[in-house]
């Protein structure tokens, strides 16, 4: 049965064993008691619910999800809240790199 995200149970796990720490700032995550910002939040790469793949589906950090919001990749990557924390095509997890080249 899938969570409330409509992620497969087998997909989740996957994603939990991949990334360990946000896609987007490489922190690693705390519990929610220990700091909001730096818990662990389901995304979206591309904005789009109903793509709930492997490539679309990743963790990060609850402050990199806040910041990035509706917004695409690309253009969240020249936001300054990204440029404030060094956050760059360079700097992300190789799945949002991924999605960068495909040019979602």
């Amino acid at each position: 049965m899938a969570n409330k995200w409509k992620i497969p149970p087998w997909l989740e796990t996957e994603v939990r064993n991949r990334d360990l720490v946000c896609v987007y700032c490489r922190q690693a995550f705390t519990s929610p008691e220990v700091s909001t910002r730096s818990a662990p939040s389901w995304e979206h790469i591309i904005n789009d619910a109903t793509i709930v793949t492997r490539e679309n589906i990743a963790l990060c950090c609850r402050g990199c999800n806040a910041s990035k919001g509706q917004k695409s990749v690309s253009d969240w990557l020249l936001s300054p809240y990204c440029k404030s924390r060094g956050i760059n095509v360079e700097t992300v997890a190789s799945v949002v790199r991924q999605a960068i080249i495909k040019g979602l």
